[in-house]
């Protein structure tokens, strides 16, 4: 069911509607009483404890960092909300994807809704307002620690969002709808005042690791449906080098006890019912690429599916510092470290090295299909004619160059770090970076994977009458294929139908075709 709507109420968030915001543009429903109530009641708490018992809270009347024992008089609280924003307003690159800015601003949102935060729920609101209304800061891609939250890049939304004290100052840039202008002018055209901050928001608004858990809902997302391909791909590919099907056999995997391994297999198995090109001669088994395909796909599943239980926690945690929490009789404030994003950082590591294996395993069978030593009678290159025409050898060579891309992405972020704020912030989860290199990497598994379909849907019709010859899945991924790309008798430019094949994984229309075909779920 498509999301059109999505509730704030800092408990509840899931990843599919963080997806449907960011990219759908589902409308996020105004703040209900109990989530305004609870943020209220912590709000005042901490307004009485700084104006009236002159309390010393860290980030709300002192410095921030290396800055943390300098004590600020209480009346320029409001101040040093908007000088935190200003000082991070640093990042450097190419903007980042609308969609990902959409979503650490719900993220965000629902985040300071907790009530922990001690922050007025207008603050919240503005961003549900300019989630609304398509206001969508511009944020370059480069500056988070992932630690102290994404500060970076939080800010460039921060600033658009709100103003000084005099309702003006620096405000950024932002679209409005294709449009891009400054923040202010932006805000304008959409009617919403910008908003002056008192104590402790400016922090609260950047104090989080949104970036990094923006990413992971994206990714999670893309990730799911790509290993559907993935499988889908495979089946095709083993039709084409007309695999043996005791590798995938029932007893096999259940003997394995692994919940992704077996998955797999049974997927593959449904996929390629009723294949006259499976098990057609008499090899006894295949290479790994070919045979070992639910042991390693399987993993690849429980991982997406570990990742996405720790992200989607992440969405409905309070990460700021300090933190208010009602007490028996009143609140006390907790200082600490909810901010730092090692967790996120280890997903994003993770996801990187399992998807990395998706594309390198692809990379094989599309290799393999390509060469005749290894295709079981397939023509060199897959191509009719031979030395006049190159054949598909060279979108090879692109998938080779991806997958070795991804061997450097995917190197793990979360084992460096650099000392900060006069080592005050001495540990940092580098995080950031790697939620950049995991989208990066998805984007060339999404190629990857396309060419394999390109490269199976040329060699399934090389076989004699083998379209014909087709399991259920596989067939109907095959006709799906064929209706955008025609098969090639000669060489022929192939990044356009690549790039056809990659809109094909983007736009999902190969796996709900399939799984409507299989009676699968779209989600496994």
């Amino acid at each position: 069911m498509d999301i059109t709507s999505v509730e704030i109420t800092g408990k509840t968030l899931t990843i599919e509607e963080v997806v449907a915001v960011a990219q759908n543009k589902a409308i996020v429903q105004p703040l209900g009483q109990e989530t305004r109530k609870r943020m209220e009641a912590s709000q005042q708490w901490l307004k009485e404890a700084i104006h009236e018992k002159n309390q010393v809270f860290y980030g709300i009347n002192t410095g921030f960092g290396s800055h943390a024992n300098d004590i600020i008089d209480s009346d320029k609280a409001s101040q040093l909300s908007r000088n935190v924003i200003l000082a991070d307003v640093t990042g450097v690159g190419e903007p980042l994807p609308q969609e990902m800015v959409r979503a650490m601003m719900v993220i965000r949102a629902n985040t300071m809704a907790t009530g922990h935060s001690a922050i007025r729920p207008v603050v919240v609101e503005q961003l549900i307002a300019m989630l609304n209304e398509n206001v969508v800061p511009y944020v370059p891609e480069k500056g988070s620690l992932g630690a102290s939250g994404d500060l970076v890049p939080l800010a460039h939304i921060a600033i658009v969002a709100t103003c000084d004290s005099k309702g003006s100052g620096y405000s950024g840039k932002a679209w409005y709808g294709d449009e891009l202008l400054s923040g202010e002018e932006a805000m304008k055209k959409a009617k919403i005042p910008r908003l002056h901050l008192i104590f402790k928001e400016g922090l609260s608004m950047i104090n989080g690791t949104s970036f990094m858990a923006a990413a992971g809902c994206l990714a999670i997302d893309k990730c799911e449906k790509l290993v559907q391909h993935a499988d889908v791909a495979a089946a095709m590919s083993l039709e084409a080098l007309t695999a043996v099907s005791n590798a995938f056999h029932h007893d096999l995997h259940a003997a394995s006890n692994q919940t992704g391994q077996v998955d797999t297999a049974t997927k593959l198995r449904a996929l390629l019912k009723g294949s006259k090109l499976i098990d057609s001669d008499q090899r006894v088994q295949d290479a790994y690429s070919v045979r070992c395909i639910p042991q390693i796909i399987g993993p690849v599943k429980e991982t997406i599916a570990f990742a996405r239980q720790y992200i989607e926690k992440t969405l409905n945690a309070s990460i700021d510092n300090p933190l208010i929490f009602p007490a028996q009789k009143d609140f006390h404030s907790v200082s600490g470290g909810s901010f730092h994003g090692e967790g996120l950082a280890f997903m994003m590591d993770f996801l990187s090295i399992v998807m990395s294996e998706v594309a390198n395993v692809s990379d094989r069978r599309s290799f393999g299909l390509l060469t005749p030593e290894l295709s079981n009678g397939l023509p060199s290159m897959l191509i009719p004619s031979n030395g006049i025409n190159t054949g598909l050898m060279v979108a090879q060579y692109v998938g080779a160059s991806l997958v070795s891309d991804n061997k450097t992405l995917a190197h793990p972020d979360s084992v460096d770090s650099i000392p900060t704020s006069a080592n005050q912030e001495d540990h940092v989860s580098m995080g950031a970076n790697g939620a950049r290199h995991l989208l990066e990497i998805i984007d060339n598994v999404t190629h990857v994977i396309a060419i394999e379909f390109l490269c199976a849907a040329q060699a399934i019709d090389l076989r004699e009458n083998g379209k014909e010859k087709l399991g259920t899945g596989a067939r109907t991924a095959y006709g799906l294929i064929r209706e955008q790309i025609q098969m090639y008798q000669n060489d022929h430019e192939m990044a356009p139908d690549i790039e056809k094949l990659v809109q094909l994984i983007n736009n999902e229309s190969i796996i709900n075709k399939v799984n409507e075909e299989l009676k699968i779920g779209v989600k496994q």
